[in-house]
């Protein structure tokens, strides 16, 4: 293996090596056929295998019931602000939406172009450092559904726990689809943009109950409804081929590593290590509170401006890449989906350790 940097980018992120090495040959010569995977139709024999394949992986790790659809489709997760309020949403109905960071601001402004929209929870004031406990909130009784944002990675906060409601409950898991296990059969609509857990950007993974494919009004263009795509297997235009094809790869590489029980455990540890780190110390200051830190983001801050930008180019300069915090925390952030090794977080920490002596 050649030598390659960390990347703590929140997205797109680390891959497996052994998918990239995969994917390189396959965009070539895909599966010694003389063809490479990017040239090929959608609707060859060969392709629709590669869909298949990706879906019956996903739902067999996530374990998928049988009255969900899986899709794949384009346009990034922002699509799903504008597409989630225009298929279940319209005049005269309402939705509730829980306001934890960047991602849920946004989908709540294009919800308001549909129907209304209940903010039953707001944590901007506190500059989004944490998410609602259990019954935190109240959701009104003529909610169409709920939505919600599972991960933050610009303020590194997680839901420890879902939400319990019988409304319908729709939720964005860009960045922390497959990291843990959830039960779908709680959600109506799951949908996560790929480049972050599952694959590289372009592709966007819907999983919807079927019952709410009928929901969608008249009006909305056909490219716009859950069912378009639904109905033609992700096939109604041509998908993003090579994100769906490598989203199979890295599926395969997380059933070997032990599903989704196994990346838990993993992720957990890795996350301990670098809040132990930050805990320990007094120059270290970590922004989640700590009931509501994600596994996935993990954002702190150094005791002025200047020790943060030297510690990020110090970082990098040793091949720590991708940890400058977003201007809306400032500071620093890691991020370390699956894929990201845990000897990584093993040299983040030390180097930590020995930037607070040099700098303390």
């Amino acid at each position: 293996m050649p030598e390659r940097i960390y990347n703590f980018s929140p997205g797109p992120a680390t891959l497996p090596y052994e998918v990239l090495l995969q994917a390189a040959k396959d965009i070539v010569n895909f599966q010694d056929k003389g063809i490479g995977l990017i040239e090929m139709s959608h609707r060859s024999r060969e392709f629709i295998q590669v869909v298949d394949d990706c879906e019956a992986l996903l739902r067999e790790l996530m374990s998928i019931p049988d009255n969900y659809k899986v899709l794949f489709l384009q346009g990034g997760a922002s699509t799903q602000f504008a597409m989630v309020p225009m298929n279940f949403l319209g005049p005269g109905k309402k939705a509730c939406y829980l306001n934890t960071g960047t991602w849920a601001k946004k989908a709540i402004k294009e919800a308001k172009l549909f129907g209304t929209v209940d903010v039953a929870y707001s944590s901007e004031d506190t500059n989004f450092d944490r998410v609602p406990s259990p019954g935190g909130y109240t959701i009104s009784a003529e909610t169409e559904y709920l939505y919600f944002v599972s991960n933050n990675t610009i303020f590194g906060t997680q839901f420890q726990q879902m939400p319990e409601t019988e409304k319908v409950m729709i939720c964005d898991m860009s960045s922390d689809i497959l990291s843990r296990s959830i039960d779908v059969s709680r959600f109506g609509m799951i949908f996560a943009g790929a480049q972050k857990n599952m694959g590289p950007a372009g592709c966007t993974v819907v999983i919807i109950r079927e019952d709410l494919l009928d929901r969608t009004p008249e009006n909305i263009p056909t490219m716009f409804r859950y069912k378009t795509h639904a109905d033609k297997g992700s096939m109604f235009n041509p998908p993003p081929c090579f994100a769906i094809y490598t989203i199979g790869l890295v599926l395969r590489w997380l059933k070997k590593t032990g599903g989704l029980a196994a990346i838990e455990k993993i992720n957990r540890e890795k996350a301990a290590l670098l809040y132990k780190a930050i805990d320990n110390s007094n120059f270290y200051r970590g922004h989640a509170q700590v009931g509501s830190r994600s596994l996935m983001n993990i954002t702190f801050n150094l005791p002025t401006p200047e020790l943060e930008t030297k510690f990020v180019q110090e970082a990098t300069a040793a091949s720590l890449d991708g940890l400058k915090g977003h201007r809306s925390v400032g500071g620093c952030r890691a991020s370390i989906y699956n894929a990201f090794p845990l000897d990584g977080v093993e040299k983040l920490v030390s180097f930590m350790q020995e930037f607070e002596k040099k700098n303390s």
